[in-house]
């Protein structure tokens, strides 16, 4: 038995361990442990909406056991303080691990450069609990200065100094520049009043960037009214201000986004370092001193073939090297040959507020500058790609959700239309006509199909068909019943035209070639499966027109009846009325029977047993 363990929950370790269960899951020979304090993964890139209140605070965290229900990973929770390389064991306070091979992914902390008083008087930006602490200090910093009446107190609370111009301190004052304007109407404070800076040693803001996305990210935050303080030492950082250069800005909240280094277990390790921190490796990722022993994440200290500097300290680079890392470690299990970790990365993306951002993206041969909704497109994008890998279906929905279905205060890259709601019950008596219509023309037809089972009335006829026969037969259909299902085209009694959806030639084209293979004999006449067609086109009317009445499985009965709204298009035969059929039914898709219908009652019930399919929690195909 061979034991791998994983420690660290970050990206890395995540992804590393998700990779290593699927090399392993059929080898019982191996066990996998993965090993972090907390019983969540943090979505470390979006902690900036949770600390300026556009999503919930659940919406950057995701259960490691949810994560690998059903797979080959042993999720312990533990803080390791040691780690004796020689006897292959890591120590906490309370338990010894074992291990054969180890993979290192502590992540990375806040550094403060030595600077006096900037690790006691900041808040920081670099986990869950930092993002909750940080509202709540906002919010706090406007409840009391809402009730200040010296002017000074009052406006030192109504300052807020982000240090740090990189992709966290941008992003955290653009979320910040939002939450502002609804902290003002909510305390009764004029956002003049509000004071927002960021400040960097560095001579631009977001270096990494071309000038010309630098350019416009510093005047889209001039037009949010952020204040940016460029090429400033800071030299020290008070209880209520920070030394900028030569001035001081006075401030009650001073958020520290400055600089990242290893976590404090790394710095207490016995291995080589270089950087802030930073576990030297060789190119298969292992430690310089224990070839057992791989380094992924922000961890990694390791310079590619060809270039100066060492691998960036950024999300790409824990996605890119835990495949390889779990190739490599199966590799050496399986008496394989290792891979070299030959990075590729496809640029940045920035989001300054919820409807704005830049993004330098492409191949390192080519790379697009992106602003505005593309760029927020491709962020959204990569998000998503991401959670896909970790937790499925169940993660990518609820993000969905949180980023674009359930925003508040329009913060949203499209402008809040997705997230307006209504109440379900306003719908009610829209499904009940609908499925009422269903089931009167489907119980009508009935009634001709027990009288005359043979009598095919649903499908038209064939072109074979002698043209005066047909016209007779259409005459005879429309006299006896006319409705949202029978031939609109035909021709009535009166003597007028009802007149059908125009169809496109090349679906009239596919739908006859459908029809003559399943529909037609050769000599025209109908087959036994067009009667079977007809039969189960009338009964799914019936069905679904009583679920839509009682409210019973509403949206699956809601897009079966755009399904056969469609068929019936396809085939030439739909009247304009079958518009509204179409369009009413997609009114009743979304939660309609939850409102005096038995959807309420059942679907909480099924959702229950669902989630404890096997198959369901290892492909994540659930909501929360």
């Amino acid at each position: 038995m061979k034991k791998i363990v994983i420690l660290g929950g970050g990206y890395g370790g995540v992804l590393t361990a998700k990779k290593l269960a699927n090399k392993f899951k059929k080898n019982d020979e191996i066990e996998i442990q993965l090993i972090d304090r907390n019983p969540y993964h943090t979505l470390l890139t979006e902690l900036h909406e949770v600390a300026a209140n556009r999503t919930p605070e659940d919406a950057v965290k995701i259960d490691l056991k949810k994560i690998f229900a059903n797979q080959k990973v042993d999720v312990v929770l533990d803080e390791i303080q040691n780690i004796d390389f020689e006897g292959k064991k890591l120590k906490s306070d309370k338990a010894t691990y074992a291990y054969d091979y180890l993979v290192i992914g502590t992540g990375s902390k806040p550094t403060f450069f030595g600077i006096p008083g900037a690790a006691e008087n900041t808040f920081s930006l670099w986990s869950f609990d930092d993002a909750v602490r940080l509202k709540r200090q906002i919010r706090n910093m406007f409840s009391e200065a809402a009730k200040e009446a010296d002017p000074i107190i009052r406006q030192t609370k109504l300052s807020f100094v982000v240090v740090g111009a990189g992709f966290t301190g941008v992003e955290l004052v653009g979320e910040m520049a939002e939450f502002r304007d609804e902290l003002c109407k909510e305390f009764y404070i004029e956002p003049k009043d509000v004071r927002l800076v960021v400040a960097d040693m560095a001579p631009k803001i977001l270096p990494i960037l071309p000038d010309k996305l630098i350019a416009k990210s510093e005047k889209h935050l001039r037009k949010m009214g952020v204040e940016i303080i460029t090429s400033a030492k800071i030299t020290g950082v008070e209880p209520t201000a920070v030394m900028l250069g030569d001035q001081q800005v006075a401030a009650n909240t001073i958020v520290w986004t400055a600089g990242v280094e290893g976590s404090d277990l790394v710095g207490t390790l016995d291995v080589k370092q270089e950087g802030r921190r930073r576990i030297s490796t060789n190119d298969k990722l292992q430690s310089l001193d224990h070839e057992n022993v791989y380094v992924v994440g922000d961890n990694i200290f390791f310079i590619p073939e060809g270039e100066t500097r060492p691998v960036p300290q950024m999300v790409e680079n824990a996605e890119a090297a835990a495949p390889i890392i779990a190739h490599n470690i199966h590799a050496d299990v399986t008496g394989k040959d290792k891979k070299s970790y030959k990075p590729t990365f496809h640029g940045t993306m920035v989001s300054i507020g919820s409807r704005y951002g830049v993004a330098n993206v492409g191949m390192p041969s080519k790379m697009f500058m992106l602003t505005g909704f593309m760029a927020l497109l491709s962020k959204h994008f990569i998000n998503m790609f991401y959670l896909s890998t970790v937790a499925g279906f169940n993660k990518v929905w609820s993000y969905m959700m949180h980023e674009f279905f359930h925003v508040e205060n329009r913060r949203s890259f499209l402008g809040g239309h997705f997230s307006k709601r209504s109440p379900n019950f306003w719908l009610v008596p829209l499904r009940i006509y609908l499925g009422w219509m269903w089931f009167h023309e489907g119980w009508e037809k009935l009634g001709k199909i027990i009288e005359e089972p043979s009598r095919i009335f649903l499908i038209p006829a064939s072109p074979l068909i002698d043209a005066t026969s047909a016209a007779s037969e259409a005459i005879n259909d429309v006299a006896q019943a006319v409705d949202a299902q029978t031939a609109a085209s035909a021709v009535a009694s009166t003597g007028e035209t009802l007149t059908a959806l125009p169809v496109p030639g090349f679906v009239t084209s596919l739908m006859n070639t459908f029809m003559d293979i399943f529909f037609y004999h050769t000599d025209g006449s109908y087959t036994v499966l067009a009667q079977i067609f007809q039969a189960g086109m009338v009964l799914a009317e019936i069905t679904f027109g009583i679920l839509l009445i009682l409210g019973l499985f509403t949206a699956i009965s809601s897009i079966a009846t755009i399904g056969m709204g469609v068929m019936i298009y396809t085939s030439g035969m739909a009247p304009y009325e079958m518009l509204w059929y179409v369009t009413a039914a997609i009114a009743t898709i979304g939660g309609a029977g939850s409102i005096f219908g038995l959807d309420y009652y059942v679907l909480p019930w099924l959702k229950k047993q669902w989630k404890k399919i096997p198959l369901v929690r290892r492909w994540y195909l659930f909501t929360d």
